[in-house]
């Protein structure tokens, strides 16, 4: 288990802030065990830490009086939307109390012609799209999990579609947030571009709840394409497979989704859902535009992948047959419990230069295999980003530190291949060891010193991002 380390208590100061957020909140403010467990990290191998008590806040007043009363008293504060951070990023090292930010769940305002909204941070990225359909919009980061937009912004995440349309720091515009001294600021305009000032909508985006909390997020949309068309493709190697996604994007085909799954993960995937896909790498696409446009797009696919020594293409517009092509996909997560009954998944996120993609992946997939892992690879492959999934029996120390021992030559890898440790999960507690390795000394002196002057006593989200 990776042990997360403890931070020192202020003892009094929690429970004279408990005392008083109970008298505001009532039976809003919890502190049974079972509450504080869930609100402490618990979809990842890092221990669990729990707050002292769960407050469940319903508007930015509410935010802004708990911070207030966590900084007379010099107490943690930790932001908490779905739990779905792989990272530790909830955890509470030092106590303290947890903000759980699932009632602020509303879209507040839909500008169709302008393509942008604001949503409340509770508000989940399906529940946005259910909201948006009727008016022909979509907001298209996915990052597979039902996450909140609140978590999603403070953690800088992407997913399958952001070969396309980027990340969450190239589609929020502008952010409401109340800063460590309970203060409330609002970063920008909802003007597409603006040369006022410090960029702090960015600074705020995937600073993960370390410099203030996020409870209002204007986000960019788009309209929902005209046509959809997805595409399937096997290879010999993991390497082939990733040749031809440097192949396409070298090519400029604009892509909005390139899957990479390796073939311990399709043929755990034909186990699962009775499928008889060929038990050799696949990739998955998806082209978004017009009919003649993705139709287009999918046969110049189709011409790479065959000279790249891709084999059983597939390739369709409709809703059911795009499932189908897809089900591989969706389900890759399921069939690699069902491999492995019993372990739990530790997913990577590594992230390298599309040209060292597929070195990356073929010695991550011979790493592996040579510790004795079982560690399915699937991969935003259009961006260069891959996970490895390491599935390990928490009661074997042995496997523990094996799999402990590859995630950091994975990180490693990654950063001497001029990529990053974390392509879309995040630093929390997990990935602290190597940030200042990627990013060197001075850099994230430059971070610890923005830290220190916005957030002096070191109430938000303590034991996170910056090294000690």
């Amino acid at each position: 288990m990776g042990h997360a380390a403890t931070l020192p208590r202020n003892e009094e100061g929690i429970a004279t802030v408990v005392g008083i957020l109970k008298q505001q909140f009532g039976e809003r403010l919890q502190t049974g065990h079972s509450i504080r467990e869930q609100h402490g990290h618990t979809t990842t191998w890092i221990e669990n830490q729990l707050p002292d008590a769960v407050v469940f806040a319903q508007s930015t007043q509410e935010v802004s009086d708990i911070v207030k009363a966590c900084a007379a008293h010099k107490v943690p504060v930790i932001a908490y939307g779905t739990g779905t951070s792989l990272e530790g990023h909830v955890n509470a090292p030092a106590g303290g109390i947890s903000v759980d930010l699932s009632q602020m769940d509303q879209v507040l305002e839909v500008n169709a012609g302008d393509l942008d909204c604001r949503v409340q941070p509770g508000v989940t990225r399906e529940a946005l799209n259910t909201h948006l359909r009727d008016q022909g919009l979509f907001f298209p980061i996915d990052p597979g999990a039902t996450a909140s937009l609140g978590g999603m912004t403070a953690t800088r995440a992407s997913g399958t579609n952001a070969v396309r349309y980027g990340t969450m720091k190239d589609n929020v515009l502008s952010l409401e947030a109340v800063m460590p001294d309970g203060a409330v600021i609002r970063t920008a305009s909802r003007a597409r571009k603006s040369s006022a000032g410090y960029d702090l909508t960015r600074l705020m985006v995937g600073s993960e709840g370390t410099l203030g909390m996020i409870t209002e997020i204007t986000l960019r949309l788009q309209g929902i394409p005209e046509a959809i068309s997805a595409a399937r493709c096997s290879f010999p190697s993991v390497e082939v497979a990733s040749k031809t996604v440097m192949a396409v994007i070298q090519y400029g085909l604009p892509v909005a989704r390139i899957e990479l799954m390796d073939a311990q993960l399709v043929k755990a995937v034909n186990a699962y859902s009775k499928l008889s896909l060929p038990e050799t790498p696949l990739l998955l696409l998806e082209f978004h535009g017009s009919e003649a446009g993705v139709a287009e797009q999918a046969e110049t696919f189709g011409m790479l992948a065959e000279e790249e020594g891709g084999t059983g293409y597939e390739a369709t517009a409709t809703l059911e047959e795009r499932n189908k092509l897809w089900q591989a996909r969706h389900d890759a997560y399921w069939a690699m419990i069902q491999a492995c009954p019993g372990r739990k998944g530790i997913a990577t996120d590594v992230c390298v230069p599309i040209s060292r993609f597929a070195e990356a992946v073929t010695a991550a997939e011979a790493k592996a295999t040579e510790m004795n892992l079982f560690a399915p690879i699937v991969g935003h492959a259009g961006d260069g980003n891959f996970h490895a999934s390491i599935m390990i029996d928490m009661e074997d120390a042995d496997e523990v530190a094996r799999a402990g021992a590859f995630v950091s030559w994975l990180n490693e890898l990654a950063i001497s291949m001029d990529g990053t440790c974390t392509g879309e999960h995040g630093i929390g507690q997990g990935k602290r060891p190597y940030l200042i390795k990627e990013l060197g000394a001075g850099t994230v002196g430059i971070m610890g010193a923005i830290k220190s002057a916005i957030d002096p006593d070191n109430i938000m989200n303590p034991g996170k991002i910056l090294p000690e």
